[in-house]
């Protein structure tokens, strides 16, 4: 278009000199091959199965497990989901979650779970196979990753397992006090939880809805000087009777570029030999800190955050 432009500026000089026949000449050239690699952008489409308000959104088959799928949120990846085996668990934070449940509502007891975060659903399904009777209430901020799920990654939703679309901080508040054993926090954007769902005002409605002796799981990444896994430990601790941090002993020092942390809360002493023993009994290697001394260290003069402050973009320090 520029091309096409120019070419009517230059169009009022001389059309028989030669000089301004070529100068047109190389203009419209210029301009219609602009024109014509535009069209090859538009043309080429989006990477994403789905592209919403809020993410690029991609399945991607795993090579090595054909019943396997990855969930990619903006390539990053948000969720692994069996197709077949609903109890497989792939990434390791989500052994660890597994490990949680496992330590805290041991057998076959059912659990009426609460979920920040959809993405794949990965833990609902893992909750309604392994504790029949279970009821999870999943809040998904994204319609389109609710969607592609039950599309792409074979969800089916239930009155046992239900989708709320819309701000989890919101959504929360229909749940009655006392009426939710476990919720699992597990949302991002990017790698950030988001700031509101990191507060102490928000934990303080998680720890209204559970019932005595539930349990809050949180799932973050940190990296660097882990500033925000700190602050976000100090924070469950302003509210919470018992928490612990699981990660690997390294990273939990700060001596590794970071990773996934895994946090859990309760106003019931936590299971820390059983969740751990669950944790090595898969040939795993994390370790469990909830003692006073180690909860002490690893929190250090972490600041708690609120809905007056909660820089959690600036806390995270990018991986190196």
């Amino acid at each position: 278009m520029l091309g096409i432009v120019l070419w009517w500026r230059l169009a009022d000089g001389d059309p028989d000199d030669p000089d301004e026949r070529r100068s047109r000449d190389v203009v419209v050239s210029s301009g219609f091959a602009v024109l014509a690699l535009s069209g090859l952008a538009v043309g080429a489409g989006t990477p994403c199965d789905v592209e919403s308000t809020y993410f690029c959104a991609v399945v991607r088959t795993d090579p090595d497990r054909p019943s396997g799928r990855t969930l990619l949120l903006d390539d990053l990846r948000n969720s692994y989901v069996d197709l077949d085996d609903p109890t497989h668990l792939e990434f390791s934070y989500s052994q660890i979650v597994g490990d949680v449940i496992e330590a805290v509502a041991p057998g076959t007891t059912p659990v009426r779970a609460a979920h920040i975060g959809g993405g794949g659903f990965t833990m609902p399904r893992y909750l309604a196979a392994t504790r029949p009777g279970s009821t999870s209430v999943v809040f998904e901020l994204d319609p389109s990753v609710v969607e592609l799920a039950e599309d792409r990654l074979g969800l089916v939703l239930s009155p046992e397992l239900r989708a709320v679309t819309g701000d989890a901080r919101v959504h929360l508040r229909d749940l009655a006090t006392g009426s939710i054993d476990l919720v699992i926090g597990d949302a991002f954007g990017g790698e950030a939880v988001p700031w509101h769902l990191t507060t102490r005002e928000f934990v303080e409605e998680i720890h209204d809805v559970l019932a005595p002796g539930g349990v809050y799981v949180l799932n973050l990444i940190d990296h660097g000087g882990l500033d925000f896994a700190r602050a976000e430990a100090a924070t469950l601790r302003d509210v919470f009777a018992h928490v612990a941090v699981i990660a690997p002993l390294a990273r939990l020092q700060g001596d590794t570029n970071g990773g996934n942390f895994v946090l859990v809360a309760s106003d019931a002493p936590l299971p820390v030999a059983e969740i751990a023993a669950r944790n090595a009994g898969r040939g795993d290697d994390d370790t469990v800190w909830s003692s006073d001394a180690d909860l002490g260290r690893f929190v250090d003069h972490a600041v708690v955050l609120t809905d007056e402050y909660a820089p959690v973009d600036q806390l995270i320090t990018p991986a190196g």
